[in-house]
């Protein structure tokens, strides 16, 4: 039951938003068409209860906003 894998995943990621987060970012990754979603997700959680997809929130590269000199109305 996906119930379960839930549970599992929490060893890895004990915050229920973080692996909420996590969850649907790999899916979105590693969802194939041919398949349903509900089963990219049970993969998914399976993963993140072995240790993959450690790396999920890792550095995000933030732009620094144009001058206002350079923005033109």
């Amino acid at each position: 039951m996906r119930s379960e894998q839930v549970y599992k995943a929490l060893t890895r990621i004990p915050n229920r938003f973080r692996l909420c987060q996590a969850t649907a970012r790999v899916t979105r990754v590693t969802h194939m068409p041919q398949t349903r979603t509900e089963d990219t997700v049970n993969n998914v959680l399976g993963d993140i209860s072995k240790g993959k997809h450690g790396d999920v929130f890792g550095p995000v590269e933030i732009k620094p906003t144009p001058a206002l000199d350079i923005i033109t109305f």
